[in-house]
């Protein structure tokens, strides 16, 4: 990982983003112009929540339009609390996933499958030959692949969005790419990163109040852990910047 690319502190506030005229005049585009009628919906979450923090609003508007779907978690997010005495591996393990449901529940996306692979969080990149191998299995070409950016600054959303590209590429599947922790690294007008190829679709009013309420049941990634003294993975900064009234994708 670059070292001008790291996830550290608060990174760049918000009030940034909104003061930056290429945020405000980013194109939008139609959720119907973008995935045409038919096509299958996977959506690749490196992490149990990574769904709901990139693409809410992209999956609640094709789940409207009647899209078959599907959401493949590659880890279950054990290694998000290093250290902690409370949110042990083994805990986590088991809640997030939890958390995820629940999530996709107050999408109104209960009934979307998940399939999980169970590969190791934060070990994404060391496990990539697993991840191609269950992506070739079971992505089919006409596919949209939905998954985070190569370039998004955490190691297993780069692996995975790496992996991805490298199937569709096989496959003939299009690829849709998130960008989630560019926000905290990046600067506006960032010469590394594609905003050329970003597209921003909004959300409606209720879709943005069911997308927070989504984020909310992620209850391990929003509370401080008094066993280590450290803060929310989702802080309320990081949270400001994940939560807006539209969604960017690199196409």
């Amino acid at each position: 990982m670059n070292d001008d690319r790291r996830i550290i502190g608060e990174g760049t506030p918000e009030s940034d983003w909104v003061a930056w005229p290429g945020l405000l005049e980013m194109p939008g585009i139609e959720i119907d112009s973008l995935v045409p009628p038919g096509r299958r919906i996977v959506m690749v979450a490196p992490h149990p929540d990574d769904e709901i923090v990139g693409c809410a609003g992209l999956l609640m508007q094709l789940a409207a339009l009647g899209h078959d779907m599907l959401i493949i978690g590659v880890t279950d997010g054990a290694g998000s609390h290093p250290g902690s005495r409370y949110w042990t591996p083994e805990r986590l393990g088991e809640v997030r996933p939890e958390e995820s449901r629940r999530a996709l529940e107050r999408l109104g996306l209960a009934e979307v499958p998940i399939l999980r692979l169970g590969l190791t969080d934060t070990r994404v990149a060391q496990e990539r030959t697993a991840l191609i191998s269950h992506l070739n299995d079971r992505l089919q070409p006409d596919d949209i692949l939905v998954t985070t950016w190569r370039g998004d600054g955490h190691p297993d959303h780069e692996a995975t969005g790496q992996a991805c590209a490298e199937v569709a590429r096989i496959k003939g599947c299009t690829l849709i790419e998130l960008p989630i922790w560019t926000w905290h690294w990046a600067s506006p007008g960032d010469p590394r990163v594609p905003w050329g190829h970003a597209r921003r679709i909004e959300l409606s009013l209720e879709q943005y109040e069911r997308k927070r309420a989504a984020l909310e049941a992620h209850v391990s990634q929003l509370t401080a852990d008094d066993t280590t003294g450290q803060g929310p993975v989702l802080a309320p900064f990081a949270l400001a910047r994940l939560l807006r009234p539209f969604e960017v994708l690199f196409l």
